[in-house]
């Protein structure tokens, strides 16, 4: 089933630009930095997208700042309660199902304006074993088994994705093809750019391995 037509429009006219991709080592997540008002106006320039929530699991986001900086309280406090209720560690799927959850309670709820978000929510579980799933603003919940998009600047990064990745690449090359990712996107969508973040995965747990600044460079016209 498709994401409803409204949702989906929305989300892409947000601005911004995520890629998650699934090595054989671990997960690879980056965004872009910058935030859009309206459809000609940057709000923030080093706005950071993809999050540590906790020492688990690592969220990104596009939609709404709000209804992003809402979400990422909200999951965070819930996980820790879980955890303190249950004295188990939540597991990388179940964080997942939560964040599905509360995007699916705020998008029914009558509001006069709901929280609309695209989330990508990575981690490693007590096992060792790292997961990725991509939580659609609906509500919809799917497992990321090699890489995924998302934003205004997906239709830029995919076509690079299909040709570039390859199944088992290694954490490092996974890092290369994010920040290439997202370069490329930040050259074509005027909705995205400014900066660079990516984080890894592993079994070894979460690090912030790119923390880029991208800038104007201005020349002199070679006459």
């Amino acid at each position: 089933m498709e994401m409803d037509a409204e949702l989906k429009s929305k989300i892409l006219n947000t601005g911004t630009s995520l890629v998650s991709i699934v090595c054989k080592e671990g997960i690879v997540m980056a965004s872009d930095r910058q935030v859009t008002g309206g459809q000609s106006l940057v709000m923030d320039k080093n706005f950071q997208k993809t999050n540590p929530i906790n020492d688990y699991l690592v969220i990104s986001f596009a939609g709404q700042v709000s209804g992003a900086q809402r979400l990422v309280k909200i999951i965070a406090a819930e996980l820790k309660l879980k955890e303190l209720r249950t004295r188990v560690r939540p597991s990388v799927q179940q964080s997942a199902n939560l964040v599905a959850a509360v995007a699916y309670s705020g998008i029914r709820q009558p509001s006069m304006v709901p929280d609309i978000v695209d989330t990508f929510v990575g981690g490693f579980n007590e096992d060792g074993s790292t997961e990725l799933y991509q939580v659609g603003a609906d509500g919809s919940l799917l497992k990321v088994k090699d890489y995924l998009a998302d934003g205004s600047g997906m239709v830029y990064i995919l076509g690079l994705l299909e040709r570039q990745y390859k199944k088992g690449m290694s954490i490092d090359e996974g890092v290369k093809l994010a920040v290439e990712a997202i370069k490329s996107s930040t050259q074509r969508d005027v909705f995205s750019g400014h900066g660079i973040d990516v984080y890894t995965i592993t079994k070894d747990g979460i690090k912030k391995v790119v923390d880029q600044d991208i800038l104007p460079d201005y020349k002199e016209s070679k006459k």
